[in-house]
């Protein structure tokens, strides 16, 4: 038996806005129900670092970037639509 995967997540946001608010509570509510224990996530604000959403390639907030596992995928937005997220980043929801 395989162990599951490990998900690394890098949220980009602009702290202070109501949607990056929404996309970091999005992401942990979708992180603590589909992938409990298998997460990490990472909160670049890009207003205290533009420089590195620069060189991110990051030109709008919130933008979640998949890290791991292969492949790379990003999603732009609240993130409030749980099982579009789910599915672009490639994770089988869990049954209720």
């Amino acid at each position: 038996m395989s162990r599951p995967a490990i998900f690394k997540f890098r949220l980009y946001i602009a702290e202070g806005t109501q949607n990056s608010a929404l996309a970091v509570a999005n992401l942990a509510s979708l992180c603590q129900a589909h992938l409990r224990d298998r997460h990490y996530i990472e909160i670049v604000d890009v207003l205290r670092d533009p420089e590195r959403a620069l060189r991110d390639k990051i030109y709008m907030t919130p933008t979640l970037v998949k890290l791991m596992p292969s492949p790379v995928r990003r999603i732009v937005g609240t993130l409030n639509q749980a099982l579009f997220v789910l599915q672009a980043l490639g994770v089988e929801p869990l049954s209720s």
